[in-house]
């Protein structure tokens, strides 16, 4: 018993002097050596490392792509004037953690707020650039490609990386998504007028080429008609040229009938005429022309 109480006694102070000079460093973690408050020797290698006891301390960062989520929104003004509330977030990661020390310590409050910041005077600038339509969609994402790239420029002189920037959520304030409204129905109004003009343009020219048509057609009908009429008046005639030469007096008579007809159509018609005129030579003897 009394030799294991030494023994014990030499492996507690050894761990003990162990624990004051031995750390271990996580890998997701950055560890910095310091002695005397003045940074040493930076670790980025997961592991055990040694460190002086007594004299240097260790202090950690965390290396892991960090999130700054927006909770208030920011208040913006678009090339239109018209304000709108942008919520955005950021994604950043710490690559030089000496940098880092140096320009905000181990306040990490410092970093957030600066990238914070930058990002929003970033956007109140591009959005200052651009319409309401654009920042929603049309080119919204050139916009935070760009806004990221300056934001990484001014976040790398302190030591981090912006991985990326978005935006969340847009929202109109009431003065503005008004006049949002009013512009939507002005430009749905004007392209309806548009249509409506450009239909009513298309439908006179449709009517004018069928008007033009119409008559085209008509004219062709009546030109045929005609030449078919007197194709058939011609052949006509020479029928009846070679039926009354065969006969002459049977068209004499014939002609005659015809007169008598149109003479004699009404009772109220009245013919002052020689009895003995030829026009009554077939009432008086229908044979007459037979004798021959």
């Amino acid at each position: 018993m009394n030799r294991i109480l030494p023994v014990l006694s030499a492996v507690m102070l050894v761990l003990f002097l162990a624990s004051l000079c031995l750390f271990t460093v996580d890998q997701r973690q950055y560890a910095v050596i310091f002695q005397f408050s003045e940074a040493k020797r930076v670790i980025k290698d997961p592991g055990i490392h040694f460190k002086l006891p007594f004299v240097q301390d260790v202090r950690y960062f965390d290396k892991r792509i960090q999130t700054i989520d927006e909770n208030m929104p920011a208040r913006i003004q678009t090339i239109e004037k018209m304000n709108v509330n942008v919520n955005s977030y950021i994604k950043y990661q710490i690559f030089d953690v000496e940098k880092y020390y140096k320009a905000v310590g181990m306040d990490e409050r410092k970093a957030v707020d600066r990238l914070r910041n930058t990002v929003n005077n970033m956007l109140r600038d591009e959005f200052g650039k651009h319409t309401v339509q654009d920042v929603i969609s049309g080119k919204r994402d050139k916009v935070m490609e760009y806004v990221g790239k300056v934001a990484n420029i001014d976040a790398e002189r302190i030591g981090i990386r912006v991985i990326d920037v978005r935006i969340k959520q847009v929202d109109f304030e009431p003065s503005t998504l008004n006049s949002v409204y009013e512009r939507m129905q002005s430009e749905r109004k004007a392209v309806a007028n548009q249509l409506r003009a450009e239909g009513s343009a298309d439908a006179e020219k449709i009517k004018a080429d069928a008007d033009k048509q119409r008559e085209v057609i008509m004219a062709d009908a009546y030109n045929k008609a005609q030449q078919l009429k007197g194709a058939g008046d011609a052949k006509a005639a020479a029928i009846y040229s070679d039926a009354y030469g065969k006969t002459p007096e049977f068209y004499a008579f014939y002609k005659s009938l015809d007169a008598y007809k149109q003479s004699f159509g009404k009772k109220s018609d009245l013919m002052v005429v020689d009895p003995s005129s030829d026009f009554f030579k077939y009432m008086k003897n229908p044979r007459a022309g037979s004798a021959k």
